[in-house]
């Protein structure tokens, strides 16, 4: 196909015909997988794919972008998730529901998922893409968690550790539904990772963030202090701090 008819091709939208791109992805990971990712060059990706070279960069900046085709659509799905919120759901819970966006994306195409992973794996140059495309995924989320955080002592803070926390168990489940080849249930694996971190992480009744060690929801801790001379034995220190709490709860149950 000449330049002229493929500028000549319908448009939808305003956008070239998606089917060029599917075929330019077919083609790339067809090489990639026969070749390997180096050995394999643009010229040969559209000579297989019969379209000429502005075709490719129309889609693709360049030859690394072909292998994740689909996550410029994946942060303009969670940033509209992110966006949708209204302002009363728990941020954390609502940051990993906007990530579970992402590993429903692979989902959509096992094959070519559990291809890319395993291509990823074997080109280290396509490893340090995939974490150019993660940091964006993670700087998306914090963006969003420093706007819900803001007035907060620690929000700016708590907005990136949260953001890595719940990337980070995103990862964790796509890698284990990966190594699977696609068969594992992808709902529950990422189900368990997002309620790791919400459960650690997210906003409990009355606003508090964060769940205290030891108490159960409702739950408030005592603070004790106890006044003792330096040269009282440790004993009796230890008797009296247990006496104490032994009264504190005694009061809690009344």
């Amino acid at each position: 196909m000449s330049e002229k008819e493929e500028q000549d091709q319908p448009m939808n939208d305003g956008q070239p015909k998606p089917a060029m791109r599917e075929a330019l992805v077919a083609a790339a990971f067809e090489l990639f997988l026969e070749r390997g990712f180096e050995q394999t060059t643009i010229d040969d990706i559209v000579s297989l794919a019969g379209v000429g070279r502005r075709s490719f960069f129309r889609y693709f900046p360049a030859k690394e972008d072909v292998v994740f085709p689909d996550h410029e659509r994946g942060l303009a799905d969670m940033t509209e998730f992110l966006e949708s919120g209204t302002g009363e759901e728990d941020p954390v819970r609502h940051a990993g529901d906007a990530a579970r966006l992402v590993l429903r994306m692979y989902a959509e195409q096992p094959s070519f998922s559990v291809q890319r992973y395993r291509l990823t794996r074997k080109v280290p140059g396509l490893r340090a893409y995939e974490l150019s495309v993660v940091w964006r995924y993670e700087h998306t989320l914090a963006h969003y968690l420093r706007g819900r955080f803001a007035g907060r002592p620690d929000g700016p803070l708590r907005a990136d550790v949260v953001a890595a926390a719940v990337v980070a168990a995103h990862n964790h489940a796509l890698r284990a539904w990966l190594r699977s080849g696609g068969e594992s249930d992808w709902v529950a694996e990422v189900d368990r990772a997002m309620s790791f971190v919400t459960d650690t992480w997210g906003e409990r009744p009355g606003g508090g963030g964060g769940a205290s060690e030891g108490a159960g929801p409702g739950e408030r801790d005592d603070v004790v202090v106890l006044v003792a001379s330096r040269r009282a034995p440790l004993w009796r220190m230890v008797q009296g701090i247990e006496s104490a709490l032994g009264d504190a709860r005694q009061i809690r149950q009344d």
